[in-house]
């Protein structure tokens, strides 16, 4: 039932009028590097694949045909979330992707992308927890902790959605990545992390029972890919992202990442 309904938000909002895509032919951008960074804690839109120690994802599998579209070659790097944000502000890569929602402070320092992805809120907790059930309950639960990274859009839902409107509240325990808050829960460190549907899906399919979703979705985002402020690559990868939503592939790439690949198998 979840994996259909992440599915149903992946594809929210992402129609376009094939006819309009197809009539303007991609920019060539003449095989230049660009360097994309990313923070490989996000499944299934970028992590390591376990199995065989590769960075994998929706993300890799769209930019890479993107750079396929517009002739361009692909350099990853990693850094984590929070250095993620300046690091593309200042320069230093040409572009970002970690399931970055587009917000109006974040257009301040960065440009976006148009939207590739929608997707909604929802609390991660242990298979076992049964004190709540909703964000409502787990706020009457005294002393319950909530995991959360600065700065996020989770965090700023856990302050604002959650809990009482107070950004200092002890109840919320921050971590530097999202990986770290899912450990802390799993050893009863904290007793939610709020994730989008995207991870939190990946993160149920490889706990081997130990997590679960639960609630209704809190509030929906929309992803875009990040670029220093006046980039000359944020209207090539748009024309490139309109003609993957006109043709399919983003279609294609949401039944391979969501409905058919098979976390820790």
């Amino acid at each position: 039932m979840f994996r259909k309904l992440v599915f149903a938000a992946a594809l929210a909002g992402l129609t376009l009028p094939a006819a309009a895509a197809h009539a303007q032919a991609l920019p060539d951008l003449g095989g230049k590097s660009v360097v994309v960074v990313t923070e490989n804690a996000y499944p299934p839109l970028q992590f390591i694949d376990p199995k065989t120690g590769k960075q994998i994802g929706w993300e890799y599998d769209a930019m890479d045909e993107v750079a396929r579209r517009l002739n361009f070659k692909v350099e990853y790097q990693n850094a984590s979330w929070d250095a993620m944000i300046p690091a593309v502000s200042a320069g230093q890569f040409d572009i970002g992707m970690t399931g970055i929602t587009i917000k109006d402070d974040r257009k301040e320092k960065v440009d976006f992308s148009d939207p590739y992805m929608r997707s909604e809120m929802f609390m991660l907790v242990r298979a076992d927890e049964a004190r709540f059930s909703d964000a409502k309950s787990f706020a009457a639960v005294e002393g319950a902790l909530i995991g959360a990274q600065p700065g996020t859009t989770p965090f700023y839902v856990a302050v604002y959605d959650v809990l009482d409107g107070d950004e200092a509240n002890p109840r919320i325990k921050l971590f530097e990545t999202f990986g770290a808050q899912v450990q802390a829960l799993k050893t009863g460190d904290v007793d939610a992390v709020l994730t989008d549907g995207t991870a939190g899906k990946g993160y149920v399919d490889a706990s081997g029972g130990t997590l679960k979703l639960v609630g209704e979705a809190l509030g929906s985002e929309d992803f875009g890919f990040i670029f220093p402020k006046g980039s000359d690559l944020v209207a090539p990868v748009n024309a490139a992202i309109a003609a993957l939503k006109a043709d399919g592939t983003l279609d294609a790439l949401n039944k391979k990442w969501f409905l058919d690949y098979k976390f820790g198998e």
